[in-house]
């Protein structure tokens, strides 16, 4: 089949913009991946380095000074429960908002749709005091539990589990399969995409959740990697060295988690993208 070459001039242009958008949105990595390894005077001078010509480590081994394997177990343990929490009872959830008869469905699921437009700071004070009565700050059931119930979660499950054909319900119902069998062996497989999707959101949210973490933690034993991080920048002077090798580190797990559920999260965007 012959190309024309009004095509060809479009799949060239197409190609060029996709390397220069992602030339554009890495350059910020490779910034600070770079960063990580050059001196501080070499960090911000002007004109800058664009590659370490005298690489030191000296960076990580004033990073690794600081308890960074306990803030980075306290950043794991958080993201990793909540991410499995948030997933199972937004599918829980999103299936019985999408699949379930009963009065004020349409209202709940309404004030979910408005609680995604409420701001974090918004409840953060009476969440706070509410958390301080149960003993909970500084805690780490006191940083997950709160952020189970995200609103966005349990909409983009319910959206989802409405594809789901009722007639396979009904069916699976027919066949004598209860509704926990009917949850776990049926509906989870299919919308494994959309749980995909959502594991990587929710784990890039809760690893990245700086303002409550700095809320909700009172001691440096309780600090996430983020967190921890951040408390390295002085009153005067920044080691920005130091700061790029933190945040060097702390990329990578975001890294890892979106190339493990890469497979799933294109199929969901591209299941949702096909749904007219």
């Amino acid at each position: 089949m012959k190309v024309n070459a009004g095509q060809r001039v479009f799949n060239g242009f197409s190609t060029l913009l996709l390397i220069l958008s992602t030339l554009f949105f890495i350059f910020p990595f490779y910034w600070i991946v770079t960063g990580a390894f050059k001196f501080q005077t070499v960090a911000t001078q002007i004109p800058p380095e664009w590659f370490p010509l005298k690489p030191t480590l000296q960076n990580w081994a004033d990073l690794f000074k600081n308890p960074v394997w306990r803030w980075t177990l306290n950043s794991f343990v958080i993201a990793v429960v909540e991410m499995f929490a948030v997933c199972l009872v937004s599918a829980s959830a999103g299936y019985v908002l999408a699949k379930k008869l009963f009065p004020g469905r349409k209202i709940i699921f309404t004030m979910f749709i408005a609680a995604m437009a409420l701001p974090k700071q918004v409840i953060l004070v009476p969440l706070f005091t509410m958390l301080a009565d149960f003993g909970w700050v500084n805690t780490y059931h006191g940083l997950i539990l709160p952020a189970i119930g995200w609103p966005f979660g349990v909409f983009l499950m319910k959206q989802f589990a409405q594809t789901v054909p009722g007639e396979l319900i009904e069916a699976a119902k027919i066949d004598g399969c209860s509704e926990i069998r009917l949850f776990s062996t049926i509906i989870l497989p299919l919308l494994k995409p959309a749980l995909g999707a959502l594991a990587i959101f929710t784990f890039i949210a809760s690893w990245n959740d700086y303002f409550s973490q700095l809320i909700m933690t009172r001691s440096t034993s309780m600090m996430t990697l983020p967190l921890g991080v951040a408390t390295m920048q002085g009153e005067f002077t920044t080691n920005y060295g130091i700061m790029m090798a933190g945040a060097a580190l702390a990329s990578v797990p975001m890294i890892t988690i979106f190339l493990v559920f890469q497979k799933a999260f294109t199929q969901g965007i591209t299941m949702g993208a096909v749904k007219g």
